[in-house]
């Protein structure tokens, strides 16, 4: 009888659990990671800033993130009409990051960091919002 509960009491846990993470998944869903990784400023300008600007401002998500990731990093650091835009971006309430390593490849972490992206190992955070269900584009 005591085996008989304790699996009982394991497989409500386990539902319970599972029930927890699909209600974390769906509440994600209104939330976008938009993963800028192209150096070219057409992209950048008339598609990858434009839909990530507008799905905050007009309220298509609740939450956008801006990651830079690889050229789009020297990109940011060089061309002031993206620098402008990022700005545009986070008074929007858009949240930008960038990875560190990528940064440091094109000597842009510093000037990133200027520009108020918040400079960091991206692996992780990345991932983290890859499991947790965010809507994702990658440009």
């Amino acid at each position: 009888m005591k085996h008989q509960l304790l699996v009982l009491l394991l497989m409500v846990a386990g539902t319970a659990a599972m029930a927890s993470n699909n209600k974390t998944m769906e509440e994600n869903n209104n939330k976008l990671a938009v993963l800028w990784t192209s150096g070219d400023p057409d992209v950048a300008e008339k598609m990858a800033f434009m839909y990530t600007y507008n799905a905050k401002k007009q309220g298509w998500f609740e939450e956008v993130v801006l990651i830079i990731w690889g050229p789009s990093a020297k990109l940011a650091a060089e061309n002031e009409m993206i620098q402008e835009y990022i700005k545009k971006m986070q008074e929007a309430g858009v949240k930008t990051e960038a990875c560190l390593y990528c940064a440091k490849m094109y000597d842009a972490d510093k000037k990133l960091a200027e520009l108020g992206v918040d400079v960091k190992g991206m692996g992780i955070p990345l991932s983290e919002y890859l499991k947790d269900g965010w809507r994702t584009l990658s440009l």
